[in-house]
């Protein structure tokens, strides 16, 4: 398995990763306790048996001045998970700044004469995570007011902004289908305002009993082939539609029955191909405004002879940290590390963004102890990262000036607004951490980390982490809730593992794989953080 391990991680220099593994190899002493009340109470809810046999490290420290009030295990090379998007936001707003935007072009090769192009009409991507289908289709409008009519060529979808690697270092193959594994490329599409890109909404509705449920994908124009029926069973019946994407294919197999006069469900699945996929939308919204395109779409080689015809510039990146940190979104991440690779290293691949980053790290004396990164969004089993390492990244943090929109950034503990408490909405509400606590969450099977900042009730800001790695059986939440109730309530009796309210999402897929049962077992390596945002 090592060999395998590190075969799959070849864009990461060999010494990076002896050194990371050399570090995992030894603890840093945990030093003198500089708060023997909090150093008490925080131990006794770290003895808590739902950690027994797991890792764990957590580091509090005073936001101010940088000491250590409780540190247990703060150099153990740990499972980020969605943490690590603290990492990349923060190097990608330091590197791109805030102010940075992506931009989208359609250019055309050949001449045009009298309202025909004799050539093809290219869309080529600046690497735009959060590029809608309106906004293809407001391309699209502006390539009619031109007065073009006609295309003799075709549509050619350029992604080649971000290399050919669609999928990162360490993803799990049975998490491709779902929409938080999304292909990464320089082009591609999301269907909804949170960015849910590369994929297509799969809508199930009911028929009369007996007969066939209606299937229909949004947008109508993504590939994919129907296999199978989904039937409309008796009103009441039990629901057992699923749909599910062949692994390698743009082919959704459907299966079972949905009862009648059933609300209808809606999936979110990725597409094989973004660059194609989002080009053959445009080439749909070209043909609702009433251009003529000869010929089907096909890909750029990235090298054609073009000229500038209408473009569309994204929100800046630092508004675009919003959505990724507060509902955990997996693609922006990694279009991040790639665009860093492209704009300050001449390539957009994982492994040049990744050293661009680590560059980073290193100017913010943040290098040490080594760690292990490869990719942006912690989808990735092979990153590592201690707990000591995070709180420093908090502390330096507050003297950059993007500080204020990257805190902000962070999901709210607590509160209900979709993108203002994010991934915490439902966690530590009615807690003096509601509404206090600004934190990263990040899960997936067996791990599961919050790293933030909390107000105490003496006013005093305090940067956390808290870190939980290769636990079996019940989910070790609650405990991990409890510290931060802790830090923001200032004594021990209010620190009791908090409950956690239940969301409903949105839209819940009706295919998520059963990877985890009631009593919080986890049985697979789902990335979890999905359960809360609705888009598994």
């Amino acid at each position: 398995m090592p060999a395998r391990l590190n075969r799959r991680a070849l864009p990461l220099a060999a010494a990076a990763l002896a050194a990371s593994l050399l570090a995992g190899s030894a603890q840093a002493d945990d030093p003198a306790p500089a708060d023997a009340t909090l150093t008490a109470d925080l131990d006794a809810l770290l003895a808590d048996a739902r950690l027994a046999n797991a890792q764990t490290g957590v580091q509090v420290l005073d936001a101010a001045t940088g000491a250590v009030l409780y540190s247990r295990q703060p150099g153990a090379l740990l499972t980020p998970a969605s943490t690590l998007k603290t990492v990349t936001s923060a190097a990608a707003l330091d590197l791109l700044g805030a102010d940075h935007r992506f931009t989208t072009e359609v250019r055309t090769t050949g001449t045009t004469a009298a309202g025909r192009l004799r050539g093809d009409l290219v869309l080529r991507g600046g690497g735009d995570p959060s590029l809608l289908v309106q906004d293809l289709d407001d391309l699209a409008a502006k390539v009619a007011a031109t007065g073009i009519t006609t295309v003799t060529g075709r549509v050619l979808a350029d992604g080649t902004r971000y290399d050919t690697t669609p999928l990162g270092a360490g993803w799990a193959w049975d998490d491709e289908p779902y929409s938080y594994s999304p292909q990464i490329s320089g082009l591609t599409v999301a269907n909804d305002t949170e960015y849910t890109m590369d994929t297509v909404q799969v809508t199930v509705t009911p028929g009369t009993a007996g007969s066939p449920a209606a299937v229909t994908l949004v947008p109508a124009e993504a590939p994919m082939k129907l296999t199978g029926t989904i039937t409309t069973g008796a009103a009441g019946s039990a629901a057992t539609a699923g749909v599910q994407r062949r692994r390698g294919v743009n082919e959704l197999k459907l299966s079972g029955s949905i009862a009648e006069g059933a609300a209808p469900t809606t999936t979110w699945l990725t597409v094989e191909d973004p660059a194609t996929y989002a080009a053959r939308v445009f080439a749909g919204a070209l043909a609702r405004h009433g251009v003529t395109v000869g010929h089907e779409v096909r890909s750029a080689t990235g090298t054609e002879t073009s000229q500038a015809l209408a473009s569309h510039d994204s929100k800046t990146l630092g508004e675009l940290i919003v959505p990724m940190l507060k509902i955990s979104n997996n693609g922006i991440a990694e279009h991040l590390v790639k665009e860093v690779g492209k704009v300050k290293g001449g390539s957009g691949d994982w492994g040049t963004g990744i050293n661009q980053i680590k560059g980073f790290l290193t100017a913010n004396n943040l290098a040490s102890p080594a760690g292990r990164q490869v990719d942006g969004s912690g989808l990735s089993r092979y990153d590592l990262i201690t707990p000591g390492k995070m709180a420093a990244l908090l502390k330096t943090a507050q003297d950059k000036p993007w500080f204020s929109a990257w805190y902000e950034a962070l999901p709210v503990a607590g509160n209900p607004a979709r993108m203002v408490g994010g991934t915490l909405a439902a966690r530590m509400r009615g807690t003096a951490a509601e509404n206090n606590v600004h934190a990263k969450s990040g899960s997936m099977s067996g791990v599961d980390n919050l790293m933030g900042y909390v107000t105490a009730p003496d006013g005093r800001k305090l940067i956390f982490t808290v870190m939980v790695s290769n636990y079996a059986g019940t989910s070790p939440r609650p405990v991990i809730d409890a510290i931060a109730v802790r830090l923001a309530a200032g004594h021990p009796a209010a620190a009791a593992a908090p409950a956690t309210t239940a969301v409903t999402p949105k839209l819940r897929s009706q295919q998520t794989p059963d990877r985890g049962d009631a009593a919080g077992t986890a049985t697979g390596t789902r990335w979890e953080d999905c359960e809360t945002i609705g888009r598994c």
